[in-house]
C-alpha cells in the first residue's frame, strides 16, 4: 500500500509539474507575442510617422522651389504663363538612376485650379527625361505647367507618357516674356528646370507621369483617385499650406503685358 500511495504521489507531482510547465510556456509564449505585437505596432507607427514626415518636407520644398524661380530677376517663369496654367505641378529634385543620357525619377506634388480655387496637392513620381553632360549628375528641380485642357485631361487620368498623351516643351522665361509668343498653342505642358540656381535645359518626351499612391496614402490616410484629388473634391491636408499658398501667391490674375494685377478676391479664389 505504502508502495502504491507513493507511486500516486510521484505521478500527480510530475502532473503538477507537467501543468505547471506547460503554463509557464503558454504564458511565456503570450508574452512574447504580446511583445512582439506591440514592437510591430511601435515600428509601424514610427514608419508612418517617418513617411508622413517625408511628404511633408517635399511640399515644402516644392513650395521653396516656386519661391526661388519666381525670385529670379531675369529668369522667372513668366507672370503671364503661371496665371494662364491650368495645373502645376513641382518635383523638388529629379535624379538620374542610370548612367549617360535618359534615366531619371523623381517624386512631387501637383494643385490644378477649380472652381473654388486651387486643389489639394496630389502626389506623383516621374520617370524618364534626360539632361545635358554639363549638368553631369547633379539632381535638378522640375517645374511643370499644364496649359490648356488636353494636358489637364492627361494629367487626370493619373498616368501618362509625356510625348504620346500630351506635348512638352521648355518654357519661356523672362517677366514678359510670354508676350507676343504662341507657346499655348504649341504644347499641353510647358517645363522648366534647375540645376544650382541654373536653367537646365530637360528633354521630358517619353517620361511617364504617374500617380504616387504610396504617398497618397500617407498624405491622406487611405487610398484617394488622382482625378478625385485635382478636381477639388477632397479637403486639403495638414502640411499642404506652403505649397498651395506659393502656388496662389505667383498664379493670380496677370494684365496682357505679364505685370501682376492684384486680385480683388480672397487668396483662395482662381481669379
Amino acid at each position: 500500500m505504502r508502495i502504491r500511495n507513493t507511486n500516486k504521489k510521484r505521478v500527480n507531482q510530475k502532473k503538477r509539474r507537467g501543468t505547471v510547465t506547460s503554463l509557464f510556456m503558454t504564458l511565456s509564449l503570450m508574452a512574447m507575442f504580446i511583445i512582439s505585437v506591440g514592437w510591430a505596432a511601435a515600428q509601424s507607427a514610427e514608419d508612418t510617422s517617418k513617411d508622413q514626415s517625408d511628404i511633408e518636407k517635399r511640399i515644402k520644398a516644392a513650395a521653396g522651389v516656386l519661391d526661388e524661380i519666381m525670385g529670379l530677376k531675369d529668369g522667372a517663369i513668366p507672370d503671364k504663363i503661371m496665371s494662364d496654367a491650368k495645373c502645376v505641378a513641382v518635383v523638388p529634385s529629379m535624379v538620374k538612376i542610370a548612367v549617360g543620357f535618359g534615366g531619371s525619377h523623381g517624386k512631387g506634388v501637383a494643385t490644378c485650379r477649380t472652381a473654388n480655387g486651387w486643389s489639394a496637392p496630389a502626389p506623383f513620381s516621374i520617370t524618364g527625361g534626360s539632361w545635358g553632360l554639363q549638368i553631369g549628375g547633379q539632381a535638378i528641380d522640375l517645374v511643370m505647367l499644364v496649359m490648356n485642357q488636353k494636358g489637364m485631361d492627361a494629367l487626370l487620368s493619373s498616368k501618362f507618357k509625356v510625348g504620346a498623351s500630351a506635348s512638352a516643351a521648355a518654357g519661356p522665361v523672362g517677366r514678359d516674356a510670354a508676350a507676343g509668343t504662341d507657346w499655348k498653342m504649341k504644347s499641353e505642358i510647358l517645363s522648366y528646370s534647375r540645376a544650382r540656381g541654373i536653367f537646365a535645359g530637360v528633354d521630358l518626351n517619353g517620361s511617364k507621369v504617374a500617380q504616387d499612391r504610396d504617398e497618397t496614402r500617407v498624405l491622406y490616410g487611405k487610398m484617394v483617385p488622382f482625378a478625385t484629388i485635382l478636381e477639388g473634391k477632397v479637403t486639403a491636408p495638414n502640411g499642404s499650406e506652403p505649397f498651395l499658398a506659393a502656388v496662389r501667391k505667383y498664379a493670380r490674375t496677370v494684365g496682357n503685358t505679364g505685370s501682376l494685377v492684384s486680385p480683388s478676391a480672397t487668396p483662395n479664389t482662381v481669379q
